[in-house]
């Protein structure tokens, strides 16, 4: 199987009009892309999802217990849900009748929830989970092409009710816990740390937490058959051990500890230049099919068997993954519109990696990007590109040329103490572009605000400041 990928280079489409002088802290429902998934009315604490997987008929049992506050009085909670069906659901502990529409789930309140007021939810459902259409093709819950009917998740960005009720907004943040029961003999990885695995005669169960918080789009599930590795790695930033685990196919194993094997130095290494790590634990799994791209799931990013080759051919992906933990995933997206704030940052940790390990400057790598873009013929505001080009690759590329614009603008100092001070202030929250435009504008020279206006709204690619001597 192949996936989709992300990096859409859909043409033509319109451009938002230009504003950055009063960018609302939070979008307006008009104002956000994909403004149907997901929903104000509430915010989400915890989810707690015990599944059941049976890969011969390839059908999934669920039940989501689901913690969440109000924002304002409540009759009716909506949830996103795609192709599964409920069987019961329950609000505050008492049994309502759901019903559907399109995509979502619709669950009347007994009695109003006031604004302020904490709910439960409890839905039970199930089906043959698959891949949810989207504007970027098949998204979310997939089988593998291993011969064990192995499974994956790589949601972002709408695939997350593909297989679990959810408020599918990125900046919807929560805790997670994952109860997995599989056949005997397979494997269930999940976010954050396995806290218990038992059997019986015949199954599994795998129990896994993680306290994020995690917008929906990175809750991730894997089942088949796994080798794994373990790896530490000094945060130099607080100086504790943190423990990483990899897992991936035997037969891939040789390529994978050799691709996988400098993980502990790039932990070391952006924990220095970003800040301390915001998670308990990190690992790259390795999955029997073909992906487009890998994807970061939170803690647990995601690899496809081709970008796997024994060759390190693909380490800058493998670092790209790694610095979304920080910038992408702690610091989350308050609207899709801010994409670049995830893979601008990341792409430049790519070259910054590249030039830590002695291969291209980043400076040398920024000045190629640069003229790969001015051959563009269409302009691009990147903080705004639109929902039909948000993955395109000048999102990605004209984003890191804007940080490499502010490092050469500031100096190395100032740079990564800017970078780790967006981090420290945002960790474990949601922010936008208005916000690091501010938190950039306080932390280094007066000039950087025009800079980033012209990078980040003007359609006209800017030019990049004379290189460091």
């Amino acid at each position: 199987m192949t996936w989709c990928s992300r990096r859409s280079l859909i043409r033509g489409a319109a451009l938002a009009p230009l504003a950055v002088t009063a960018m609302d802290s939070l979008p307006r429902q008009a104002e956000r892309y994909f403004a149907s998934h997901g929903t104000h009315d509430h915010r989400t604490v915890a989810y707690d999802l015990r599944l059941t997987y049976d890969p011969a008929a390839a059908t999934l049992d669920g039940r989501a217990h689901i913690r969440a506050v109000a924002e304002r009085t409540l009759r009716q909670v909506h949830l996103d849900l795609a192709g599964l069906s409920v069987r019961d659901a329950r609000v505050d502990g008492a049994s309502v009748r759901p019903r559907r529409t399109g995509r979502k789930l619709v669950l009347p309140a007994p009695r109003p929830i006031g604004a302020g007021t904490p709910f439960t939810l409890e839905i039970g459902y199930g089906g043959r989970p698959g891949p949810v259409r989207t504007p970027f093709g098949l998204i979310g819950w997939d089988r593998t092409g291993d011969p064990h009917d192995g499974t994956l998740v790589a949601a972002q960005p709408l695939g997350a009710p593909s297989w679990f009720p959810c408020n599918d907004r990125p900046d919807d943040k929560a805790e997670f816990t994952f109860r997995v029961t599989v056949p005997r003999g397979h494997q269930a990885l999940a976010n954050g740390t396995l806290l218990e695995h038992s059997s019986t005669g015949t199954t599994e169960c795998w129990t896994y937490h993680h306290p994020g918080p995690m917008a929906p789009y990175l809750a991730a599930l894997y089942t088949g058959r796994f080798t794994h590795r373990t790896w530490r790695a000094r945060d130099t930033a607080t100086g504790r051990l943190v423990t990483g685990r990899d897992a991936y196919p035997a037969r891939l194993s040789r390529q994978a500890e050799y691709d996988l094997a400098r993980q502990p130095e790039m932990f070391e290494t952006f924990t220095g230049w970003f800040g301390a790590y915001p998670f308990e634990t990190y690992g790259a799994v390795v999955v029997d099919a073909d992906l487009d791209e890998p994807v970061e799931n939170q803690t647990a990013s995601v690899f496809g068997r081709n970008h796997i080759d024994g060759g390190r051919t693909s380490e800058t992906l493998v670092a790209h993954e790694l610095v979304h933990q920080w910038f992408g995933n702690s610091v989350s997206l308050q609207d899709w519109r801010d994409i670049w704030l995830n893979e601008g940052f990341a792409t430049y940790g790519e070259w910054l990696w590249s030039e830590h390990i002695g291969e291209d400057s980043a400076d040398t790598i920024a000045r190629a990007a640069w003229h790969t873009l001015a051959r563009e013929q269409d302009g691009l505001r990147i903080a705004d590109p639109g929902p039909d080009r948000m993955f395109d690759d000048r999102v990605y590329t004209r984003g890191a040329c804007t940080l490499h614009a502010l490092r050469l603008a500031a100096g190395d100092e100032r740079f990564f103490a800017m970078l780790r001070g967006w981090h420290h202030a945002h960790h474990g929250r949601s922010a936008d572009t208005a916000a690091f435009v501010a938190h950039a504008g306080r932390s280094m020279p007066a000039t950087v605000e025009p800079l980033l206006y012209a990078w980040l709204y003007d359609e006209r690619l800017p030019p990049l400041p004379p290189a460091m001597p």
